[in-house]
């Protein structure tokens, strides 16, 4: 035998004598030696006894050295004195390559057509011309006898006898790969994958189109292979004393060895391997895939069993995969028992197995109780590995290994519970939890949607699993992919816990989350994972035990000595934090737990307040009923943020904390003796700001407690709110003997928008103040002991009300009235100085024309001159006073009057002027003339005007009739009207 090749299920062999013989399987009984139709059809070779069929003598003239089928163009290739090709399956000659007369090797790439060979060293390269011929491409010359040869893309790849080179087929460029062994000779052998394997030796040498060494590729064989054929995923060698089968994939582990002797050659076939000896043809067949599959698990090959499990048919996907299942389950129990965690992890990844089979594997990881019993769930665990048994052959009698008694293991629990085993956890974990979580989510959706449409849930009480989910704590929920996220959380959260990542509980825990707080909580607690337990019940809506806990986590920070140490420093600004949030949902647990960190914090807790929108008045009542020491320091951050903000009620509150306060020292120091009117202490500066600042607090309440000998400034205040000026001012000068003070009373009222439209009344108020020294103050104490005793006071609340409701139309009035007494001033100035005064002033005038003038009264008349009406200070002043004394008064006044008469006058000019401009281009807008013809026509009805009444619009050139402009208008009226109604 020098060559064997098969085509369907027979055999061709070319002998020694030049014959070629074709052998078929037994099974088929042909009963003609001629080739049966049955030989073109695509067939297997069979597992039986072949038989002669048929003999061509004469086949060839020399010793054939190659057959090849060429299966796209039904042809057989043989090579011997030349390369001659036969038409199948009748072997009729087709075509000769003359030109490969003495070629020792050939190469067909049967993708392109392209047909290279070897003769001593030229290289010549043809192509099948569609036809029943060959056509020359190239020739090409290379360095030594070819020995080997095989297409790589467009380039072709040649063993020499001193190396290994690669020859591009389009230029005839050469580049070297690497040498050649020294015991054997050169082999080149084409990959499925479109690499190459060089031989070198015993050494196969893996590499790509281009040459370069694929990393990793280098098979290792027992011996120098004399040649190498492939049947995925194998490599098939023939070394001299055996058979040698080898996997294709790293490390390229032996897989098998077969012993025959005087092997002439091996080729491949399309589903075994032909092996031919002197006189005898051995068909090497695969064993089955499934029981490949068995074998390699048995013995613990399970990469190998992974990559059979690829090459299953497609239709049997079902069973690869559960296969693949299984495979993966066993491997990763494998690779964990030996401390590799990781690898473990990945293949419990691609098994998609529960989650609960690789959690069985932590001991120490507390599960929330599923409502399957044990007994099932390990059932349900094992269940892919009765997968392997399937579809097996019958004759592999093997059984797959069973899964190691890893639970009750006592030895390996201290290396399950380790670091690396944890993190590995935490991988498969994390991986795992995208999908899980999205399935429950999506549950909930779809149950709550499907409550809002009114279905109901027949809900199982034994199937029911108690979690905690944001805003509800320990709702029952009958789902398994919550049930699997409850799991899947809990787990995760306690390892995070044993490796010591603090920050990734937190951010799992401030997420959306399914984490069992009863579990949880009890772990949190044994290894005092504060800052975690405070986000576990923060998630779960627990703020009361949250803030509890933070709050005594606070205590502990500031203590000198705390009980435990803590990694993190926690502050009351964590509590303000904490609380923000909770200021729409729960204000009563804010102003509860804000009563903690009044006192530290007191800005951030009154920002707090504020920005949370808490009713002020609900946050003042509180702090009056548990911390009425901070009551005023609320009120006063208040009145800092938001001076026009706060309400009349708690300028009350303030301003009779105030003033208990003071009255308190005020009644100290007096029965000590030791009252002094002059002093001011921080409360009372306080309580004067407050007076003097605030405009809604009820003056007449305050007025009524404070005493009659003492805090004559808060009274002079009081009684300035109250309107009663006149004795606001007798209070600062006779009382208080501060002219400063009344002087700046009267700036305040003054500069005040609503007051300055009195045109000064109290500067005249202060001067028969500074005048009627004797008489103003018996007159103070009367009105004063009125105010207070007045049945007025007895309703303070309903009057104050009805004050300020009535306030806005009594301040118009008062505007209007001091207007038309400016009026009538002003009329009266150039008459001698004659003023209408008012009968209050009237009644004041002192009829005594001996009173001398106080040098106060000339102060304040040069001072104020410009706030001062003057007609009404003259009446005031005493008969003898000397006119030279009153020039810093009458000065600037006079030059100020006869400046706005001037002004007056001018402004009066121009007013006139332009009225007469006015007037002329009136004049010359009704010169403008008109001339109406007869054919003038209406641009609204497109008639003659005619002897019509008419209408010209502003331009000129536009003239309606009468009639028609009217229409016009109506219709506008009635549109507008009717838009307006459909608004």
């Amino acid at each position: 035998i020098n060559a064997v090749e098969y085509y369907s299920s027979n055999i061709l062999i070319a002998c020694s004598d030049g014959s070629l013989r074709i052998y078929g399987p037994e099974s088929l009984n042909r009963s003609s030696p001629s080739i049966d139709p049955l030989f073109s059809q695509t067939l297997d070779l069979k597992k039986e006894l072949y038989v002669l069929e048929r003999t061509i003598n004469g086949f060839a003239k020399k010793q054939v050295l190659g057959l090849e089928v060429l299966a796209s163009l039904g042809l057989l290739l043989c090579l011997s004195e030349s390369i001659v090709f036969h038409r199948l399956p009748d072997l009729e000659t087709v075509a000769v390559v003359s030109k490969a007369k003495g070629a020792n090797v050939y190469s067909w790439d049967d993708k392109r057509g392209f047909l290279c060979f070897a003769r001593q060293k030229r290289v010549c390269i043809f192509r099948h011309n569609g036809g029943r011929g060959f056509v020359e491409v190239k020739e090409f010359g290379v360095p030594d006898t070819v020995k080997s040869m095989c297409w790589c893309g467009e380039n072709i790849c040649m063993g020499i006898r001193r190396g290994y080179i690669i020859l591009n087929a389009t230029n005839g460029a050469v580049s070297d790969v690497f040498p050649a062994g020294r015991s054997a000779p050169p082999l080149v052998v084409s990959l499925s994958s479109g690499e190459m394997l060089l031989g070198k030796d015993n050494i196969g040498v893996i590499v790509d189109q281009n040459g370069k060494l694929v990393p990793e590729g280098r098979i290792c064989w027992s011996e120098a292979p004399a040649a190498v054929v492939t049947q995925k995923p194998y490599a098939i060698a023939l070394l001299p004393k055996h058979i040698e089968i080898r996997s294709l994939r790293v490390p390229y582990p032996l897989m098998q060895t077969i012993v025959l002797r005087n092997v002439r050659g091996i080729q491949q076939g399309n589903n075994g391997i032909i092996v031919s000896l002197d006189q005898s043809i051995y068909g090497l067949f695969p064993v089955p895939l499934g029981a490949q599959i068995v074998q390699l698990t048995a013995s613990g090959n399970f990469e190998e069993a992974l990559v059979l499990c690829k090459l299953l048919p497609p239709e049997d996907s079902n069973l690869r995969a559960s296969k693949e299942q299984s495979i993966h389950i066993r491997y990763a129990h494998n690779l964990f028992e030996n401390g590799r965690y990781e690898e473990a992890i990945d293949h419990f990844l691609a098994s998609q197995v529960e989650i609960t089979h690789v959690l069985s594997l932590y001991p120490s990881i507390v599960l929330p109780k599923l409502p399957m019993s044990a007994e099932s769930e390990k059932k349900i665990d094992l269940a892919g590995d009765s997968y392997l048994l399937r579809g097996l052959s019958d004759d592999i009698d093997s059984s797959p290994t069973c899964l190691p008694e890893s639970d009750d293991n006592p030895v390996l629990e201290p290396k399950k519970m380790s670091h690396n085993t944890l993190m590995a956890l935490i991988k498969f974990l994390l991986k795992k939890r995208p999908n899980i979580v999205g399935k429950a989510a999506a549950e909930s959706t779809e149950e709550v949607v499907l409550d809002a449409v009114g279905q109901t849930f027949v809900i199982n009480e034994s199937t029911r699993l108690k979690r905690s989910t944001k805003g509800r704590v320990n709702v029952p929920t009958n789902s398994g992919a919550r049930e699997m996220a409850a799991i899947l959380d809990t787990a995760l959260l306690q390892a995070f816990l044993l490796t010591g990542q603090t920050v990734a509980v937190l951010d799992l825990l401030k997420g959306f989350n399914y984490c069992d707080l009863s579990i949880c909580e009890e772990i949190m607690q044994k290894g005092k994972n504060d800052s975690c337990l405070v986000e576990l019940y923060k998630y779960n809506s627990m703020h009361r035990e949250a803030l509890k806990l933070l709050h005594q986590l606070v205590e502990d920070a500031t203590t000198d000595e705390p009980k435990v140490a803590h990694p993190q420093n926690f502050k009351p600004e964590m509590i303000i934090e904490y609380l923000k949030p909770l200021c729409g949902i729960d204000p009563m647990l804010v102003l509860e737990f804000s009563m903690l960190v009044l006192e530290k914090c007191p800005t951030q807790t009154i920002d707090l307040f504020l920005s949370g929108n808490i009713p002020a008045d609900l946050v003042n009542s509180y702090l009056k009923q548990h911390a009425p020491s901070m009551q005023a320091t609320y009120l006063e951050h208040m009145i800092k943020i938001n001076e026009k903000g706060i309400s009349g009620n708690l300028q009350n509150e303030m301003v009779q904390i105030y003033l208990s306060e003071v009255l308190d020292l005020y009644y100290d120091l007096t029965a000590q003796k030791k009252w002094d009117e002059k002093t001011y202490t921080p409360t009372r500066k306080k309580l004067i700001s407050a007076l003097q600042n605030n405009s809604e607090y009820n003056p007449e309440v305050s007025l009524k407690q404070i005493p009659a000998d003492a805090l004559y400034e808060e009274r002079a205040i009081l009684l300035g709110r109250m309107n009663q000026h006149e004795l606001a001012l007798s209070i600062y000068i006779h009382k208080l003997q501060l002219p400063e003070l009344a002087l700046s009373y009267c700036d305040r009222l003054y500069e005040s928008e609503v007051n300055r439209k009195a045109q000064g009344n109290t500067y005249l108020s202060l001067l028969q103040v500074y005048l009627n020294p004797q008489r103003t103050t018996t007159k103070i104490e009367k009105r004063i002991k009125n105010l207070v005793s007045s049945p007025r006071s007895r309703d303070l609340k309903t009057g104050w009300s009805s004050i300020k409701g009535k306030g806005r139309g009594l301040g118009k009035k008062i505007a209007e009235i001091e207007g038309a007494e400016d009026k009538r001033m002003k009329a009266s100035s150039s008459d001698g100085g004659k003023s209408d005064f008012d009968d209050d002033f009237v009644d004041d005038i002192v009829e005594d024309n001996s009173m001398s003038m106080p040098d106060e009264v000339l102060d304040v008349l040069r001072k104020r001159w410009d706030r001062i009406h003057g007609p009404k200070a003259l009446r005031l002043m005493p008969k003898d006073t000397n006119l030279q004394k009153l020039y810093p008064f009458l000065g600037p006044l006079m030059r100020k009057t006869s400046e706005t008469y001037r002004n007056f006058s001018v402004i009066k000019s121009l007013r006139q002027y332009e009225s007469l401009q006015v007037k002329d281009e009136l004049y010359i807008k009704r010169k403008a003339q008109l001339k109406i013809t007869t054919e003038s026509i209406c641009s609204l009805c497109n008639k003659n005007i005619g002897t019509s009444v008419f209408v010209v619009y502003p331009g000129g050139n536009t003239i309606v009739h009468f009639i028609c402009f009217r229409n016009s208008q109506n219709m506008k009226a009635t549109r507008k009207g009717s838009s307006l109604r459909r608004r």
